[in-house]
């Protein structure tokens, strides 16, 4: 067994927010805004749908989200699924296999009465995860699955397969009985400052938490991964 854990979800660059980490340690996952086109059939939600306790600047209300990855807990989402058309993070996730893990983390805004395991202002906490129902699927190859296949049904809701033209160079499905959106965020800073690795990346992933690591994929081996998933927030804020 092993995983990835890679960088989603809102930033201050895109929609210019990031999304909040509360004081008992739960979080509000917000997806950044779709940048590309969708096809003229697909039911893209926007931010207003999701009816986010996050405020979402004016000009990006009524914009279409980039709701990838979908947890089947969250608003408009019924599957547990990711897409990816970027090089860097779809190669490590194209590696993994079925039972392995996909970690997904985000830089959270922290509040000033947070958790004592946050850093001030703002961190880069696990989210959630995905355990894999089958092996990555390469893009081409979905691309030339029949309307029929099975794949077309799992996948049908992914947003870079709502987008015109699809784009993913790699699909995850995750298992529902191994996926979910968390509870409480796990941290991946230390509790000094949101720019400085904890001991998650810096001991438990191949990553030496140098320059800017929480925008990079993090790998690692099946003891690490098993540490990552029994990770306590506290104890996990003090590696």
């Amino acid at each position: 067994m092993q995983s990835v854990a890679i960088n989603v979800a809102a930033n201050t660059n895109e929609p210019g927010v990031r999304g909040p980490l509360y004081a008992d340690g739960s979080f509000e996952y917000v997806p950044i805004p779709e940048p590309k086109p969708t096809r003229e059939d697909a039911a893209v939600p926007t931010y207003a749908d999701l009816d986010l306790d996050t405020e979402i600047p004016a000009d990006y209300r009524d914009e279409p989200v980039h709701l990838d990855p979908q947890f089947g807990e969250y608003p408009h989402c019924e599957r547990y699924t990711y897409g990816d058309d970027h090089g860097v993070k779809a190669a490590p996730i194209s590696e993994l296999s079925a039972g392995d893990y996909l970690f997904f983390y985000a830089t959270l805004s922290t509040p000033t009465d947070g958790p004592d395991w946050a850093p001030p202002e703002w961190g880069a906490f696990l989210i959630g995860q995905f355990r894999l129902a089958r092996d990555p699927l390469p893009g081409d190859a979905y691309a030339e699955f029949p309307a029929d296949a099975e794949a077309r049904t799992i996948f049908a809701e992914n947003a870079h397969v709502r987008r015109d033209p699809f784009d993913a160079r790699v699909l995850v499905h995750g298992d529902p009985d191994g996926s979910r959106l968390y509870d409480t965020a796990v941290p991946l800073s230390s509790p000094s400052a949101g720019s400085e690795a904890n001991g998650v990346v810096t001991s438990l992933s191949d990553d030496s938490g140098k320059g800017p690591w929480w925008r990079r994929p993090l790998r690692f081996d099946a003891d690490a991964t098993e540490r990552v998933l029994a990770a306590d927030p506290a104890a996990a804020g003090r590696l």
